[in-house]
């Protein structure tokens, strides 16, 4: 997708914007990083092959989705290279990225002497995660994009983000049904761990 007009769009934007612009993309950047690379750490626990396709598939395309941030940017800013710096360093998007990682984080690193109510907590946890990724966090960075399409101004942006947006709407919901799957199905085990979860879980979405 051209993304020439929007070039000169940025340029036209306040300060104000420029910043929420940017900060946003830098947002959007660093979560799908972080799906792109943790989406397939689900699979060490599954059995199912049709979700071990639609995972990998999935993993694929979040790492589409962060190269479409990335060409934004390097047909935006004169110089890419300082706004890819400093993702990184920004402590706000660092901040509201570790909720997310936080979760994937305490499901890869696995200790040896886990329970397997412990192991299904941590991947029960990481699942609810990533559906407040897919249907909260994105979607309030969505909203900031199509802000600017709205006035008429950074459309290109726009034009991607509605690509991307669909693909979300997919995820969400395939998130949405792994959940429900675990909910009602007594043969998967984890009604347990989705009772004492409930606390934790309404807090995930509150902090969201």
């Amino acid at each position: 997708i051209d993304v020439t007009k929007d070039r000169g769009d940025f340029k036209t934007l306040s300060e104000q914007e420029r910043f929420i612009f940017t900060k946003n993309l830098g947002y959007q950047i660093l979560l799908d990083s972080i799906q792109s690379r943790g989406i397939l750490h689900l699979l060490e626990d599954c059995t199912n092959l049709e979700i071990e396709s639609f995972c990998e598939t999935w993993a694929f395309f979040e790492q589409i989705h962060s190269r479409s941030y990335t060409h934004i940017i390097k047909n935006v800013y004169p110089n890419p290279s300082e706004i890819f710096d400093e993702i990184s360093r920004d402590e706000e998007i660092i901040k509201r990225a570790s909720s997310v990682t936080e979760y994937y984080d305490s499901l890869i690193n696995n200790i040896g002497n886990e329970t397997l109510y412990d192991k299904k907590k941590k991947l029960y946890l990481t699942i609810v995660s990533i559906q407040i990724l897919e249907f909260v966090r994105f979607y309030v960075s969505f909203a900031c994009s199509y802000y600017f399409a709205e006035q008429n101004k950074m459309i290109g942006n726009a034009s991607i983000i509605k690509l991307i947006n669909r693909d979300e709407n997919l995820h969400g919901g395939f998130t949405r049904f792994l959940l429900k799957t675990l909910e009602m199905n007594p043969d998967e085990g984890f009604q347990e761990v989705i009772k004492d979860c409930e606390p934790i879980v309404y807090k995930m979405w509150e902090d969201a």
